[in-house]
Parts: structure tokens; sequence; C-alpha cells
């Protein structure tokens, strides 16, 4: 600002001090003219006016004592208000009666009580007693500022006092509010923004009235320099139990220490949450069950589906599916499936069927060569738990509780049949049987002692079980050596039996002499030879009476031959007495075991 004035000017007498202190905005000196030229006025109507006054006077005052004196007995103090609150600085001037001014940032605010330029500013107290307030009422942001009392007259000059004008936060806003819709499982940021707040607004969530820690601060100063917008940001994993919560962003500082809040209310959206229940929970093939699938899901739900065992159930598309269940349902399961617009979720259960025991993974024939172990298996399942074991056919001694029984370094005496057995408890019982076949050289199991009778048709048998079965069978007595075919009184037949092979030396017209030999019965195959020798003995004859006894020596695996019985019409009526008592009555084989066979 250039301006050209020409005045005249009164210095003051040397005795009194000149101040070059920073600028002032005193009024015009005494010895100008008391009614200038009007000027134009900032921000008031004589603003302008006065400014030339400061200038002039700065150049020769400024301090903040007199020589007269005066002196500022009263400073004014720093404050902090609250805008729309009111300020008093305070301002006594001991010992002086002329005029006192106000500055703002440096700006003179003007002569008078009234000051007009600056309608919500006045001076009050009691002239009298030195004093010249600055009275601020409705305070606003603009009134943030530095403030000086000047007793223009006697160049005194107070200490400077600052005003805070504090300013409570706007009202809070939250992005994406009244309603926020989320999806369940994805994260969310709520956003809170606290704007024009002096000093920035402390912001603080609550989430259905339970405070919530770990939200990121943000703080940015407005255009006006002086407020702060401050953006809290709250990470949250929503899921279906958030529908309908309500978070609160509360924001607040010293001018507004209970703040002020904005609420936003959640809409959860996520795939049906699903429970499956089954009724009654335990029971026995056959027995009728009902299974009721419950959901809860936003969006509403679509539809259902039902599989067992991953195979879809046609017809079945409610909530409630009912069905007759048998053994699978046990280790089959039943699932639900329930879909919405989100997605869709699928539970499933077994059944508590109650079941005998039903063969999961069958017994195999085990072939294996001698020394070597081996392991046969078998898998039940039941429900309740069963027991299962492993015996040797024909024994009560188990071998083995589990699936699998484990034998080794197996010799040809561990060849056989075994049995795996398996019971569940008040349901029932099941069993397998498998065969352990052992590679080796042949086994031969014929009787050492073999009978026939004198002059008919009589025979001798070996009997061979071995693995593998005998590639050769050959029969030798005395000189004679036959492996099939005929040799005058003799012929061999050999025929497969369920465990081996059987070979017979047939004799036709058995002679004494026959009784007088030894037969012998030897089997090859790949691991060598086995040779077994049997004794051909007379068996009893029967005299032409009513009754006859036979005694044995042994149970023989051969058919038992009666000769020379009477050649009548009448039935023989055959009985087995295991007491070898010659008076016993036929009835005596009752109760053994033991029966009667008309022949």
């Amino acid at each position: 600002l250039s301006l050209s004035l020409s005045l005249s000017l009164s210095l003051p007498p040397p005795s009194l001090p000149l101040s070059l202190s920073p600028p002032l905005l005193p009024p015009l000196l005494p010895s100008l003219p008391s009614n200038p030229t009007p000027l134009p006025t900032y921000p008031g109507k004589n603003c302008l006016k006065e400014m030339f006054r400061s200038v002039l006077w700065i150049l020769c005052f400024g301090t903040t004592t007199a020589a007269s004196g005066s002196q500022i007995m009263e400073q004014p103090q720093d404050q902090v208000v609250v805008a729309g609150d009111s300020a008093l600085l305070s301002c006594a001037v001991f010992n002086y009666s002329g005029i006192v001014q106000w500055t703002k940032d440096g700006l003179a605010l003007g002569m008078g009580n009234g000051l007009p330029a600056w309608p919500r500013y006045r001076i009050v107290g009691d002239v009298d007693k030195g004093e010249h307030n600055l009275q601020i009422q409705d305070a606003e942001l603009s009134d943030d500022a530095v403030y000086e009392c000047q007793a223009t007259e006697v160049a005194l000059r107070s200490d400077t006092a600052t005003l805070t004008v504090l300013v409570p936060p706007d009202e809070p806003v939250i992005d994406g509010g009244p309603e926020i819709l989320l999806r369940a499982g994805s994260t969310y940021n709520l956003t809170c923004r606290a704007s024009g707040a002096k000093p920035a607004a402390h912001i603080v969530w609550h989430r259905d009235g339970a405070a919530q820690d770990g939200a990121a601060i943000s703080k940015t100063v407005m255009d006006d320099g002086k407020r702060e917008t401050t953006t809290s940001i709250l990470t949250i994993s929503p899921t279906d139990l958030d529908i309908g919560r309500r978070y609160t962003c509360r924001g607040s500082n010293k001018a507004l220490p209970g703040g002020k809040e904005t609420t936003v209310r959640l809409n959860v959206h996520h795939p049906p949450s699903v429970t499956l229940s089954i009724h009654p929970q335990k029971v026995r093939e056959g027995e009728h069950v009902v299974f009721t699938c419950t959901a809860n899901a936003n969006p509403a739900i679509k539809a259902y589906r039902w599989a067992k065992g991953g195979l879809l159930i046609e017809g079945a598309r409610g909530s409630v599916f009912e069905t007759s269940v048998d053994h699978t349902y046990f280790t089959e399961p039943v699932s639900c499936e329930v879909q919405n617009a989100v997605g869709s979720t699928n539970v499933s259960s077994l059944v508590d069927v109650e079941f005998g025991p039903r063969m999961v993974e069958e017994p195999v024939t085990t072939t294996a060569d001698m020394g070597d172990s081996v392991v046969l298996s078998c898998v039940w399942v039941g429900n309740p738990p069963l027991t299962l074991t492993w015996t040797r056919k024909g024994s009560n001694v188990v071998l083995s509780n589990s699936n699998h029984l484990y034998l080794k370094a197996i010799t040809q005496a561990d060849a056989g049949p075994y049995v795996c057995k398996a019971i569940v408890p008040r349901i029932g019982v099941g069993e397998r049987e498998v065969t352990l076949k052992v590679n080796g050289p042949p086994i031969i199991s014929s009787d050492g002692v073999q009978y026939a009778v004198e002059g008919s048709r009589g025979q001798v048998e070996c009997y061979i079980a071995s693995s593998p079965l005998p590639d050769r069978i050959a029969w030798a007595w005395k000189e004679t050596v036959l492996e099939s075919g005929t040799f005058e009184r003799y012929m061999v037949e050999t025929v497969g039996t369920v465990t081996g092979v059987r070979s017979t030396l047939l004799i036709s017209n058995v002679a004494e002499s026959d009784f007088e030999t030894l037969y012998n019965c030897t089997a090859w195959n790949s691991f060598g030879p086995t040779t077994a020798l049997i004794q051909l003995d007379k068996q009893g004859e029967c005299p032409h009476t009513s009754s006859c006894l036979f005694s044995l020596p042994h149970i023989s695996q051969q058919p038992l031959i009666f000769p020379h019985l009477p050649h009548t019409s009448t039935v023989a009526v055959v009985s087995w007495d295991p007491h070898s008592s010659v008076s016993a009555p036929p009835s005596v084989g009752e109760g053994h075991g033991v029966k009667e066979k008309q022949v």
C-alpha cells in the first residue's frame, strides 16, 4: 500500500523515549486535525483511516511505560474458549486518561467502546479504574488470534494474549450408512470421519454399546489451517451373527467432551447355516428314521437337496426326509444341502444303526513257501462294535483278535483252514473260512493199516494233500511198481478231492499173500518225494447168525465192508458200539452221535 500524505506533526520532546517496536495500530497523534477527511475503512469504515494514523504513531512511540508514570496494571491473559461462548481479555491502565485501543494479530480494532467495525467486540469495564477490557461475544474461529492492549498517548503496550477458540466436531459420518450390506467371511473397513474440529476430534467405536479397539486413525488439516478432519477405520470380519448389529462412531474434543455420534446397522448376507438332526438317534436295521435340516440364511433359502453316500436322493426336496434304514446308513452318510443367493452349505451325518456282522474284506486263500511269514486278513463291520477271533478250524484256541492273523516262519503243519469269526453282542455272529497252503513236499495222510476181506475185492488208499499238488504218484509192492493202469489183479485209480488227491490201489480177489505184503505209496512234487507204507489186514467175518461184531482198532477213512453176510431177504441192521461189548444192544450208540443205517 503506497500512500502520499501531507501531515503536520508535533514531535514529542526529546526526553520522551522513542520506540521502534513492532508495528502498532494506535490512533492519530494529538496534533493531527481533529476532523480529517474521511477515508475508506477496513474492515469498518474507520479502519483505513486509523491505519494511516498508526503508521505515523509507530515511528515515534511503542513502549509499555511512560515518563508520565502511567503503567498497565492488569495484563491480558491467554484464554481458551469454545466457539459460541464469550471471552473477556482484561486490560487496566494506571494513571492514564487517554485513548486505549486493542489490536488483533497486529491489526487495530478501533477506538471507542462500541468498535463498530467488529459488531461482536466491545470495550467494557470501569474507566475510572483504568479498565479497558475487550469483550468478545459468540466467539468464532476467526477470533482465534493474538491480542494486545495499547495506551496510545503514552506509548504503553500490554503483554500479548492468545485467544484460542475451540470448535466442536461436526456430526460424524460413517461411509455407507445408515445400513451397510456386507458378506459374511469378507473383511470390511468401517470408515468414520469427524470434520471441522479444533483441536482434531478423538474417535471411538462401539459395537452394540461395547467399546472396540484396533481402529486406525489419521488426521488432516482443513483449508482454513486451523480445523482438522479425523478419519477412523475399523476393520471387521462379519459373520451371520452380526446381522442387525449396531456400530456407533463418536467424535469428541475439548470443545465437546460428550461428543457427537452416528450409528450404522449391519446387514450381513451369508450362505445358509445348517444343522442336521436325526430322530431317533439309535435304531435297528429296518426301523424308521426322520432327518430334519434346520437352516438360517440371509437372503432367504432357495432350495434343499438330500443325498446318501454322495448320491442324490430323488424326490427328497424339503427340509425333512424320512426313510427306513439299513446297515449302509452306518457307513454312508446322509447329507442335506441348502442353497440361497450367496451360496450353499452341506452338512452330513451317519446313522447309529445296530446290525450284525457284515464282511467288508473277504479273506483270500494264501499260498506261501515254508519259512515265509504270511498275513491272513478278514475285515468285518458291525454295530455295536464287534469282537473278532481267529482260530484253526476244529480248534478253540484263539490265535488273534484283530483283523489280521500274522504267522511267522510257517511250516507245512501250519497249512489248512482257518476261521475268522465276528460276534456283535445281542445282534449276531458271522464267520469266514480261509485256507493257508504251504508249499512243500507232498503230505500223505492215509491209515497205516487198512482192511480187506479175503476172496473179495479190496483196496488200499493213499490220500495226498500238498501244495503244489503231486505231479507223480506210484504204488510199489514186492517187485512191482505201478503208477497208473492195470497189472494182473491190481489197478491204480487216482482222483482229485477237495483237499488234494486220492490214489487207490484196487485188488481183485484178495489173496492170503496180499495180507503179507507191505504197500508203498510215494508221491512227488517240485519239493521232493514223500512215502507212506500201508499194510493190508483181514477184516472180521460174520457167521450166518442173527448178529455179529466187528472190532476196529481205529476209525478209518475207508468204507467198512461187511463180508459174508447171510444171503436172505432180510435187511441187515448195522449199529456202532463205542464200548466194544458183545452183549450191548444196538441202541447203545444212542447219545454218542452214532446213527444206525440199513444196508
